[in-house]
């Protein structure tokens, strides 16, 4: 077997054991970086198609034509004008490009293209609890908006252009703190310097209380119960909340351990906290279904994935495509 066939034959069971084992729950996967190195693997591919392996083909396609001609002429000198056999068909094979070039080299173009545009346009991600309902449900689709708080470079997640800031109200996809394989979807209720606090289920900034409005009752199709929805505005941005006031805040117990964790102080009936330097506070809209920074801490700066802002499918309700807060 050609070493080159034999070679892209063990990147692609590597590829499946991969995807395999990441689908099976055996190891979490980090999607940022495979679509990096097969990036990488097939540009070098691609620069070996344009470089060496076609001009060698295109190399011999020429000999083969040559000595055709060649031994034509020959026989032409002989008097013998018509010759049997066609080299076109076999100059074709020559040509073709093998099936490990298809699969590699042929495949750079859309890789490179998927790879830009999720890098550094938009992204796709399937929401995947019911944290942030009513805004978002379990099976949205959606898409992140990767440019809007500046241009970062993509698996090490380094900004290198700054763009719009990070403001309240924004609904944000970030790499999980405790686990930055994982990326989240909140809220930012509270930016760096600002002192948020949610006490009886209120929630208030810089000691002054976020404006609601009761809308009744919402009612939600995963977790199959009632709760109270509220309007809120959180600066520019008013959106809905589900807030459940027979349930009562709980927090956990003992001492936190995440980063600045002495910025915040927590009692039986909530939490305040500072908000740090390069850090956000983020909350799920689903107030008492979100494990969000009331129990884990604040979002780095450096975290930060993008604005989600569109719903582009929902299988189970295609009312839901559109826009959102």
């Amino acid at each position: 077997m050609n070493p080159m066939s034999s070679l892209t034959a063990v990147l692609y069971g590597a590829l499946v054991v991969y995807l395999g084992g990441w689908f099976l729950g055996h190891w979490t996967g980090n999607f940022s970086l495979l679509l990096f190195m097969l990036t990488v693997v097939t540009f070098g591919f691609w620069l070996a198609e344009r470089f060496h392996f076609k001009p060698q083909r295109e190399a011999a396609a020429t000999n083969l034509e040559a000595q055709d001609a060649q031994r034509r002429a020959e026989l032409a000198r002989q008097g013998i004008q018509r010759v049997d056999g066609d080299v076109q068909e076999a100059k074709a094979q020559l040509l073709m490009q093998p099936w490990w070039l298809d699969w590699t080299a042929g495949l750079f173009p859309v890789i490179l293209i998927v790879f830009i545009l999720r890098s550094f346009l938009f992204e796709p991600f399937k929401i995947p609890s019911g944290s942030m309902v009513p805004t978002l449900v379990v099976g949205d689709l959606i898409l992140v908006n990767k440019f809007h708080y500046g241009v970062r470079l993509p698996v090490i997640n380094k900004k290198i252009i700054d763009n719009n800031p990070v403001q309240r109200g924004d609904v944000m996809v970030f790499r999980f703190p405790a686990d930055p394989r994982l990326d989240y979807i909140k809220r930012i209720v509270a930016l760096p310097g600002d002192e948020v606090s949610y006490i009886n289920q209120k929630l208030s900034i810089n000691g002054q209380p976020v404006p609601t409005v009761s809308k009744g009752e919402h009612y939600d199709d995963d977790s199959l119960s009632y709760s109270p929805l509220f309007t809120e505005k959180l600066g520019d941005v008013e959106h809905q909340i589900r807030v459940d006031p027979r349930r009562a805040s709980f927090f956990g117990g003992g001492p936190k351990t995440f980063p600045f964790a002495e910025n915040c102080r927590y009692s039986p009936e909530g939490v305040v906290c500072k908000v740090p330097p390069g850090h956000y506070f983020a909350m799920g809209d689903n107030r008492d279904n979100s494990e969000d920074s009331r129990f884990w801490g604040f979002v780095p700066d450096q975290n930060i994935v993008g604005k989600a802002f569109f719903v582009w499918m929902n299988f189970g309700n295609l009312g839901r495509i559109g826009a959102f807060h």
